[in-house]
């Protein structure tokens, strides 16, 4: 004890108490200010808010009786030393004086206010100075844990737990460890901690000496780091390289998951780095020789393969007869139809197909398949099959503005022009006619073989109207039609569903002298019918007037002789502009008779 304490004591032994209180012997004015002197140097005084140390002094099933050499002993409630249960009288502590006097007049102090004074030194301490510090890893939270640190509750986020991605936290959950204090936040009392950055630090020298030792074509060993859909990151020893996803198989993979997994092993060759070698680009599939180079010499262009279907695009199919050895097969040459349908119409991706091998290309690594080709020919033995003039039922599969193209069976197809679809409508467009998809009796017009081409007719499954129309709509006999369309040239008229005429715009004067209109149901004299070209002219005028007739079969008589050597070699029907000519010459020839 120390001389200060010495005299404390002996002033107190020698004093009396007694004769004091009751003003016997009153004190010396001296002697009470050494006593003071002794009792400010001895005594810790409560009115200031520091940290001091205290011994244990007594235990109780509540408290903690800590002497910290005051005027008076502190309490401190036991619970504050849960962290500590192998506390016991005599150990140093540290306390701060919470209450300086409660209801009975004890000193209360506080051992936990007085930790996290001094924890908070000394992690601030340890951040200034890069310290190394110890942390208990108490629980998971967002984002990381939580880690006591002197004390003080800081947060581990889950990137600074190791160089490596963590995929199970609870691993390190109340296990004590390692850190660096990394960043303070002073305002918000956060601390934040790093165990990764002392693995960094281990590491970096390692790193240098892997990086000055790449070279390409070199091949390391490494373990798979993380996954992801593009390729796969492998740590090399505290340098990362990447395997990216067509590096690591000679076949098609749609993830990487399906070649490789977390943790695994594996050799691999580098590819390239970039100057700062800080971007290193591996590969896996590079360590086996290219499956094109072991594919049998024996294989041929003609030759069966099955395989397959690894992709699949609306223009044809990848197959796969060989691991990493692919052949294309065209849509067009899936079926013998000409009608070019998407692949998937014939497969899906993970069928197995038996195909034939169409071009075989060894130094370009490119092999055309087909599959149609393993059945027959449908245009082998065409001309038995379907002579010219035979009859059939197909199905209309497509349309064009000249036509319908029919389907006789698979690869067999014919055109119908749209003249050769009726014998009496007047059609604009096949659409008007069927749909698609529907049955249609034709008959075989022409046939090409070499071509590959076959001429089909719908009206030929049919009789010819206009046999009977000859006779019925004879020169010179009268019918009832109706005017339906009044044109430039004159007016169409409808004498039955399927039987129309034209009359030209001079015979469209009435009795009366006026001109028939749209929708009149009247007689009309035929005053022409030409079979081949389908043609009726009629004249409603004619029917009072007899000369109108006469004249127009003379103009019509000298009109064609005039016109006999262009015509003779030229089969189409006379245009309405050409009726209108004959009228014009028949005005001027009745002119000049006049």
């Amino acid at each position: 004890m120390s001389n200060i304490n010495q005299e404390q004591e002996s002033f107190l032994a020698e004093f009396n108490w007694h004769n004091y209180a009751e003003g016997i012997d009153p004190i010396d004015a001296d002697n009470l200010q050494e006593f003071e002197d002794l009792v400010t140097k001895t005594f810790i005084s409560t009115s200031d808010e520091e940290v001091v140390e205290g011994v244990v002094v007594r235990i109780t099933d509540r408290d903690v009786i800590v002497d910290i050499n005051a005027k008076s002993e502190g309490v401190i409630s036991l619970n504050e030393f849960r962290y500590n249960p192998s506390l016991k009288v005599g150990d140093k502590v540290e306390v701060l004086i919470d209450i300086r006097e409660d209801k009975t007049g004890q000193l209360v102090l506080s051992h936990k206010k007085a930790r996290t004074i001094k924890a908070w030194d000394r992690v601030i301490s340890a951040n200034e100075t890069g310290e190394i510090v110890n942390g208990f890893v108490k629980c998971r939270t967002k984002g990381g844990m939580i880690v006591d640190v002197f004390g003080i509750e800081a947060f581990l986020p889950g990137s600074q737990i190791d160089v490596k991605p963590i995929r199970d936290y609870d691993q390190y959950v109340n296990k004590t460890m390692e850190f660096k204090v990394v960043k303070i936040n002073h305002e918000f009392k956060n601390v934040v901690v790093s165990h990764k950055a002392l693995i960094e630090a281990d590491i970096e020298v390692q790193k240098k000496e892997i990086i000055g030792q790449l070279e390409k074509g070199q091949v390391l060993e490494g373990v798979v780091k993380n996954i992801t859909s593009y390729g796969v990151f492998i740590d090399l020893g505290g340098v990362d390289g990447l395997i990216h996803i067509t590096d690591l198989s000679w076949s098609r993979i749609n993830h990487p998951s399906e070649v490789l997994e977390l943790d695994q092993k594996l050799n691999v060759v580098i590819l390239d780095f970039d100057d700062e070698k800080t971007r290193i680009q591996l590969g896996l599939k590079q360590l086996n020789a290219h499956p094109w180079d072991a594919l049998s010499a024996e294989l041929n262009v003609g030759d069966k393969v099955k395989g397959k279907v690894v992709v699949l695009a609306d223009y044809g199919a990848f197959i796969e007869v060989a691991e990493g050895v692919e052949g294309l097969i065209h849509v067009s040459e899936m079926s013998w139809s000409t009608h070019l349908r998407s692949a998937q119409d014939f497969v899906k991706v993970g069928d197995t197909v038996d195909a034939v091998i169409l071009t075989l290309d060894r130094d370009d690594r490119k092999m055309s398949l087909g599959i149609k080709q393993l059945t027959t020919d449908p245009w082998n033995g065409i001309t038995e099959k379907y002579p010219v003039g035979s009859r059939h039922t197909g199905i209309v599969r497509n349309f064009t503005n000249f036509g319908i193209f029919v389907e006789l069976e698979e690869g067999i197809d014919g055109l119908v022009y749209i003249s050769d679809l009726s014998w009496t409508k007047k059609i604009k467009h096949p659409s008007e006619f069927v749909n698609v998809g529907d049955k249609l009796d034709v008959v075989v017009l022409e046939l090409d073989v070499e071509a590959r081409k076959l001429s089909l007719g719908h009206k030929q499954t049919l009789d010819n109207p206009w046999d009977k129309h000859e006779a019925a709509y004879a020169v010179g006999t009268v019918h009832t039609g109706t005017v339906s369309e009044i044109v430039d040239k004159g007016a169409t008229v409808e004498f039955s569903e399927d039987v129309q005429g034209f009359v030209p715009t001079r015979h469209l004067e009435k009795e009366d002298g006026k001109k028939l209109k749209k929708g009149d149901a009247i007689e009309f004299k035929v005053i022409e019918f030409n079979k081949e070209f389908k043609r009726i002219v009629a004249s409603h005028t004619a029917t009072f007037r007899e000369e109108e007739e006469k004249n127009f079969k003379s103009a019509s008589n000298e009109s064609s002789n005039n016109t006999v050597a262009s015509s003779s070699n030229n089969a189409e029907k006379s245009t309405l502009g050409d009726l209108d000519a004959l009228m014009e010459l028949k005005a001027r020839m009745e002119k000049g008779g006049n």
